[in-house]
């Protein structure tokens, strides 16, 4: 009996692994407004800026505020309702995956991005403080 219980755990243990292999939660507020690029057949990409505030005591004591930026993508629908939505300084929850690139900037030296590939995006700040309409 406790080998099944064992077995049991590692399999949902595995399957738990599998879904939050490469998952990214974050809560911020957005640097800009979202820049919409189209592609062909109507495919629309949403770069945004994402700044995220944390707050801790450093070792003296004192307050230290800190803002870390995230670069997000989104696609498609997503990208849409970016467009429609998201502007400068609303506050959002948005759920992604990492995806690292490189590129070699114009002093010819390779860097490396990383970007967060959204999947979802919950608007946080209040509907009265949104200024694009919503439907």
């Amino acid at each position: 009996m406790i080998g099944v219980g064992i077995a049991i755990l590692l399999l949902n243990k595995n399957i738990l692994m599998k879904a939050i292999k490469n998952k990214v939660q974050l809560m911020g507020h957005l640097g800009a407004d979202p820049e919409i690029k189209i592609f062909k057949e109507n495919n629309k990409l949403a770069n945004m800026r994402l700044a995220v505030n944390d707050r801790y005591k450093n070792a003296k004591g004192e307050w230290v505020d800190e803002t870390q930026w995230f670069n997000l993508v989104a696609w498609s629908k997503l990208a849409i309702y970016a467009e429609k939505y998201l502007n400068k300084g609303i506050e959002l929850a948005i759920e992604g995956r990492l995806i690292n690139k490189s590129y070699v900037d114009k002093n010819a030296v390779k860097r490396v991005s990383t970007d967060i590939v959204v999947s979802e995006i919950l608007i946080l700040t209040k509907k009265a403080a949104v200024t694009k309409e919503l439907v």
